[in-house]
């Protein structure tokens, strides 16, 4: 007996052989075909389980009918056709990906529309090893793929008890590399600025390429290593340390540098100085004053700070007080300042030593200055006053002792200056001396007139050779000699 119902692979038919009413039947044999199957002694069925595509034919069987008449006996022939459950799968999908990209494959098969929701399972082999776990979606996806994924792809459908498995042709795929490109270097902290003896992190990227990478780092037009690896690390930068850094990536097929990243290691201000560091003491008020705040070191910008007596008075290297008054007196200081990091997150300043200013008024300097050149000035004038008139002494002591000759013996004399002090050196009659006395050279006494001069004056010498001047005086009576009358002068 065959089911009314179509058939379909993986079903299952039993075909029994029997006698005309129910007649006892033995060694029966089944054909399909002329082909002879199965033959059962004792047996009347013929199972085909499951049913294949070429399950189908024409079947009869031939049996010993135990009858009046016992003899062979053949049946009609009965046609079975057994339908595809789903046709053979085809994959498709991308045969040449690039590496990193997704790779989806399809595994194409469409249910028999004489059973269109039979269950199946889909499976999926690379190089005949499984993949996958059997699914019920006929859809292969891998997010990422490398080189490592190519191979021959090939899917099976199965029924959902598996009497029917059928594998789609096998799919090359190549997975292609993509060329290096877009190396790119970031730095930490960020702009690559970075202060003496900070920590700088520097990271290479890499925006198009596949496979395995590789770093090397280098700096200047040196290319000398530095390091491997996708960072590079300084964990106290110095002052060589600056320049431009590179990162080269290679994929073992292709190399690819990035662009030159500037690295400035940024020195703190340090050693702040004020020039002129030493003023004209005390500073004459109305003069022009003019400071200049520098440093030894410190990378800019670099900003100036002017201090006086603590406070803020100014901004910028100059300090250009100009006509300078009492008001300006003081100490002062500048403070330089600079910020290191592209945010100036870090403030670094350094104050110059102190410089004492001090501005005389006008009235006290000229006091002190006329003061001073008025003293200069008499000192100068009793100096050259005592060095002419010790010279003029000197000369007429020597025309004196030139033009006279010695005195006589028994001559009479007066002392030098005797007579002399009266007014118009004239006598009168009670002051006259009516002894007269002889004197000789030898009773003459030898004296010297000694004039002191002032403080810090040098006093003249004495004649190195005291002469005695002889000389004829006129009496008190005027325009009488007398005879008896004689004045000594001695100088």
């Amino acid at each position: 007996m065959v089911p009314v119902w179509a058939l379909l692979e993986g079903d299952m038919v039993t075909l029994r052989c029997r006698g005309w009413q129910d007649k006892p039947v033995a060694s029966v044999s089944f054909y399909r075909e002329e082909k002879q199957l199965q033959r059962f002694r004792d047996g009347t069925e013929l199972s085909l389980s499951p049913l294949r595509l070429q399950d189908s034919g024409r079947y009869r069987c031939r049996a010993w009918v135990d009858s009046v008449l016992s003899r062979w006996k053949e049946s009609a022939p009965v046609t079975v056709t057994v339908h595809e459950l789903f046709p053979v799968p085809v994959l498709e999908g991308p045969s040449e990906p690039t590496e990193g990209s997704p790779l989806n494959l399809s595994c194409l098969s469409t249910p028999s529309p004489l059973r269109p929701r039979a269950p199946l399972l889909h499976l999926f082999y690379r190089d005949g090893r499984l993949v996958g776990s059997p699914q019920g979606s006929p859809q292969l996806l891998l997010p990422t793929v490398g080189v490592s994924h190519s191979g021959n792809y090939s899917c099976q459908v199965r029924s959902e008890r598996g009497a029917v498995r059928k594998s789609s042709a096998r799919l090359r795929v190549t997975v292609r590399r993509v060329p290096l490109s877009g190396v790119s270097v970031s730095a930490q902290p960020p702009g690559a600025q970075v202060a003496l003896g900070d920590r700088l992190v520097l990271s290479c990227a890499v925006a198009a390429g596949t496979g395995p990478l590789s770093f090397s780092w280098h700096r200047g037009d040196s290319w000398a290593l530095l390091g491997t690896g996708p960072r590079l690390e300084l964990r106290h930068v110095g002052d060589n340390d600056s320049g431009h850094y590179q990162c080269r990536a290679s994929d073992g097929d292709s190399v690819a540098d990035s662009d030159p990243l500037n690295v400035t290691i940024l020195v703190p201000v340090a050693n702040a100085t004020i020039s002129p560091g030493a003023l004209a003491h005390p500073v004459r008020a109305g003069d022009p004053v003019t400071l200049r705040c520098s440093v030894q070191v410190g990378s800019a910008p670099v900003t100036f700070t002017w201090l006086r007596n603590g406070s803020e008075v100014a901004q910028g290297p100059l300090l250009e007080l100009g006509d300078i008054h009492v008001g300006h007196s003081g100490t002062y200081q500048c403070v330089a300042t600079n910020q290191l990091g592209q945010d100036g997150h870090r403030v670094f300043r350094a104050l110059s030593p102190e410089l004492e200013l001090t501005v005389t008024p006008w009235g006290h300097w000229d006091t002190a200055v006329a003061a001073g050149v008025a003293g200069s000035l008499l000192f100068l004038v009793l100096l050259v006053g005592v060095i002419v008139g010790c010279h003029r002494w000197h000369r007429l002591a020597s025309r004196k002792h030139q033009e006279r000759a010695p005195p006589e013996e028994g001559e009479l004399l007066e002392p030098h200056g005797v007579g002399s002090e009266r007014a118009g050196g004239e006598y009168g009659a009670g002051d006259r001396d009516t002894s007269p006395t002889a004197v000789t050279p030898s009773q003459v006494p030898t004296t010297a007139v000694s004039v002191s001069a002032p403080t810090g004056v040098p006093r003249p010498c004495p004649p190195r050779h005291p002469q005695v001047t002889n000389a004829q005086l006129p009496g008190p009576y005027k325009g009488q000699q007398d005879p008896g009358v004689t004045y000594e002068s001695v100088m």
